[in-house]
């Protein structure tokens, strides 16, 4: 490559790599909170459809909350994600197991957050959603039942379990398992007030989406990151595709700091497994 196309890519590299991606992150997780709170006041996990819609309808600025609930809460994910991400190209941070599993585990705390959120639609996603999670959940050996009841329990329940995780549960996990790294790092609103005013001007102009149940529909597709996972079902048994394809990633995760020599190999096995996904949840949409 030419040393002027290499200079001109590695500027956007170079960004890419020195952004605060955990700091905005934070950011979008405050933002989410604030305004979870506003919905959860309004919010029945006994009529979840209902009051939903209602949210919109009745209470001042409701949709305004409610989608910058939504879009906070998807960008907290996918900044999550683009920080890990950046700290495993870097290769600065070294951690012991300990410490590093802990951090490790805010990642599904906060797929677990995202996923719950959809469920608690109660519209045509989150129902879809929801049945699935329950028979993966149901398909693990000897735990199954017993990991359902803890977790979902949708048939007995409703949404009354997975209501209490959304809220309390998962947060103060997430919480606990990042508190020692948040101690070290803050992150500070001026640096992302452009995140801040792209999440708040999204809120105002695109509405969170609802999609009300509609029969004689074939397939319905869940949460955008779900859809890999919705394929993947479509070939192997629950367990396979719900449980063991969805562990491996962060298995590796764990993996890592005891990898010295295979680093290399763990982080190539980790994209290996993105771009497989990514290939299936391309083939998901196709369906749509």
């Amino acid at each position: 490559m030419p040393s002027r196309w290499r200079q001109l890519a590695a500027g956007p590299l170079r960004w890419l790599l020195a952004h605060r991606w955990g700091g905005g992150s934070l950011i979008s997780l405050l933002l989410s909170i604030g305004s979870g709170i506003v919905v959860a006041l309004q919010y029945d996990p006994a009529a979840p459809f209902y009051s939903t819609g209602a949210i919109e309808l009745v209470v001042p600025y409701g949709s305004f909350w409610r989608a910058l609930h939504y879009y906070s809460s998807q960008a907290f994910f996918l900044l999550l994600l683009a920080h890990v991400a950046v700290v495993l190209w870097k290769n600065e941070e070294q951690f012991r197991r300990g410490p590093w599993i802990r951090l490790c585990a805010t990642v599904p705390c906060g797929l677990l957050l995202l996923f719950t959120g959809y469920v608690l639609r109660g519209d045509a996603t989150g129902e879809a959603a929801g049945a699935i999670a329950e028979h993966i959940c149901l398909s693990v050996p000897l735990v199954g039942e017993p990991l359902n009841d803890l977790l979902f329990d949708l048939s007995d329940s409703g949404l009354r379990k997975v209501y209490a995780h959304h809220v309390i549960g998962l947060v103060a996990l997430g919480f606990m398992a990042a508190w020692p790294h948040l101690r070290r790092y803050t992150a500070r609103w001026r640096s992302h007030l452009v995140l801040v005013l792209v999440t708040v001007l999204a809120a105002v102009a695109v509405p969170a989406p609802m999609e009300p149940n509609r029969f004689g529909l074939l397939f319905i597709a869940g949460p955008w990151f779900f859809l890999g996972l919705q394929e993947l079902l479509r070939f192997l048994p629950p367990f396979v595709a719900g449980v063991l394809i969805p562990l491996l990633p962060l298995l590796l995760l764990f993996w890592l700091p005891t990898a010295t020599r295979p680093r290399a190999w763990t982080l190539l096995a980790i994209g290996c497994w993105l771009l497989a996904y990514g290939i299936f949840t391309a083939l998901c949409l196709l369906r749509l």
